[in-house]
């Protein structure tokens, strides 16, 4: 009985936060704090001591219009119980409460996240109700944030499941919210259709407030169409289902929509009467923005009365009221973000105690695994550790045996290149001296040829007739002996050998050349001097000094770059660019 009695306590406490409210506005703010601590100190002890139970997620959720804070930091130790007793279904309720607590703040960003949790959780434990609720939920948040295509996608998956399980009072919400979708999408045909429709299964399951709200819908399609008979028809409908249900704030909004259809037909004073009924009521429940509605109409009716002056007056305290619902409203998101900021920074360092008590124990069982590790393995260590060494000296031995070898191996091949190296090197001077050799015998045979040449020249100049025929054919047959090239090829042949690939990449840079200079580089090549390269090729010093220009023309050379040397260095080594 005990219990009972403090969890009735519980379920009035709206009703004490309501005479929170009121007081707050009439009288003694501080007597109005004091009075919510008590009741937030009620919920909290019940929620310790009895199980989350949905009726106490709806009077926290009711909590949340005015109270943010205080109603997310009772929602979170509702959520943090369920995650504790691993009971999916209360956790799903609270973050779709916690979800609609962001909703009601505007911020959108956070409400869809946290629903999309909810969702995921009952999706996973096949709550079709929850599911199509949770659906409604979301779809509504992101008509609120302009994505009405992602909106009239979770309606639809919600009015499919209700439409399988035939849930009229799903039907009839589902119906309802995208009605309203259509309508502000102005598209009154449709709107009109998914509202009937909606009007249909809330009659079928007899749900009062849901009725109500359907015939206001009804009636706002009826005035945006400007049919004000069926409007005020329809809105007359909704207050008579608010008055029953004892809903005073839809009774505010619906006597301010009777009194535009009022003003909209040209009943001046009757739409002043019922903005000013509309006033007195938010006044009385302390309802800013039905009140500060209620003073825009108000100053509407005035202005088309042409009263200017009081619909100034009444315009400015709509809009000084505006202002007040601003700063309230600012005020509590900036607590809310800041018992979020706290929340999650309490959350962060109980997962990081959590993270270190796990750290800890799996250290301290680690290091008792360790050491029985030790004192297991150590004989083993031990026993086996003979064994290894000897393994290794065998092993060690081995290698070496191995290294002994192949280094031994190394050294006869290193020999046999050094022998072929130096045979190759013995080869090479043999041909230096087998080239020089032939060259000095060509030399040596042009210049007796030369002596023997210049003495017939001088016997030519004797007049003795009758030898000059003789002579003059010996002379013819010098100086053919001059161009005969064998002893040239067999010079090649032996300058090839020297010099590997030298005419061919002489040839392949310079086409033009001809074979006599092709001779001249060859013994330009070899460094041989002027005289004697004039006795070799049967020329004289004159027409040396023009042949060598002419080979200097033909190679591209400057008047004082030395033929000798530019053939020293022939072929150029190519120059290679570093990689990058």
């Amino acid at each position: 009985m005990k219990y009972a009695r403090l969890r009735s306590i519980f379920i009035n406490s709206i009703s004490l936060q309501r005479m929170c409210l009121v007081h707050a506005y009439k009288s003694n703010q501080a007597l109005a704090l004091y009075l919510r601590l008590i009741l937030i100190g009620l919920i909290a002890w019940t929620i310790f001591r009895f199980p989350v139970s949905a009726q106490t997620l709806t009077e926290t959720g009711q909590l949340s219009r005015q109270y943010p804070d205080s109603a997310f930091r009772l929602t979170k130790v509702m959520l943090d119980k369920a995650i504790s007793q691993n009971d999916k279904l209360t956790e799903g309720d609270c973050l779709q409460q916690i979800g609609l607590l962001f909703y009601h703040q505007g911020s959108y960003a956070q409400a869809i996240s946290y629903l999309l949790q909810a969702q995921k959780i009952f999706l996973n434990t096949s709550d079709g109700n929850r599911l199509a609720n949770n659906r409604n939920e979301l779809g509504t948040v992101y008509y609120y944030n302009e994505q009405a295509n992602g909106a009239l996608t979770q309606f639809n998956e919600a009015l499919a499941f209700y439409t399988k399980s035939r849930n009229a009072q799903g039907l009839a919400q589902t119906y309802a919210n995208i009605g309203h979708i259509y309508e502000k999408r102005h598209d009154p045909k449709q709107a009109y259709h998914y509202q009937k429709l909606a009007l249909v299964n809330s009659l079928m399951s007899d749900d009062v407030p849901s009725l109500a709200k359907i015939y206001e819908n009804l009636g706002s399609i009826f005035e945006d169409g400007a049919q004000f008979d069926s409007a005020h028809f329809y809105y007359q409908k909704a207050l008579t289902l608010s008055q029953q249900t004892h809903d005073e704030i839809g009774q505010i909004e619906i006597v301010n929509n009777l009194g535009d259809v009022f003003r909209k037909t040209g009943r001046y004073q009757l739409g002043l009467n019922h903005s000013r009924e509309a006033m007195r009521r938010a006044n009385r429940l302390g309802e800013k923005y039905q009140l500060s509605a209620a003073l825009r109409d108000i100053a509407k009716t005035y202005r088309l009365l042409n009263q200017p002056d009081s619909a100034y007056d009444y315009l400015e305290r709509s809009r000084d009221l505006v202002d007040a619902i601003y700063a309230t409203e600012n005020t509590r998101q900036i607590a809310l973000l800041q018992t979020l900021y706290e929340v999650e920074r309490k959350d962060k360092e109980i997962v990081q105690l959590n993270a270190q008590k796990r750290i800890d124990f799996i250290v301290i069982m680690a290091a008792s695994l360790v050491l029985v590790l030790i004192g297991v393995l150590g004989a083993v260590i031990f026993s086996r550790q003979r064994l290894k060494i000897r393994n290794e000296q065998a092993l060690n031995q081995q290698n070496q045996q191995i290294f002994q070898t192949q280094n031994a191996l190394m050294q006869v091949e290193l020999k046999n290149q050094q022998l072929e190296e130096e045979n190759l090197k013995g080869q090479l001077e043999l041909k230096h001296k087998e080239l020089t050799t032939h060259t000095l015998q060509i030399i040596q045979k042009n210049q007796v040829l030369e002596e023997v040449k210049d003495d017939l020249n001088a016997i030519l100049k004797d007049d003795k007739r009758d030898q000059k025929k003789q002579v003059r054919q010996l002379v013819e047959k010098i100086s053919l002996n001059f161009s005969q090239d064998k002893h040239w090829d067999d010079f090649r042949t032996i300058f090839d050998q020297v010099h590997p690939n030298f005419f061919t990449q002489l040839t392949h840079q310079f086409s033009e050349l001809t074979p006599t200079d092709l001779r001249l580089i060859a013994l330009l090549k070899m460094n041989i001097s002027s005289a004697d390269m004039a006795t070799l090729l049967g020329i004289s010093s004159d027409s040396l000094r023009v042949s060598r220009y002419r080979l200097r023309k033909k190679m591209g050379l400057s008047e004082g770059e030395s033929l000798s040397a530019y053939f020293q260095r022939f072929p150029f080594q190519p120059i290679v660019s570093p990689e990058i």
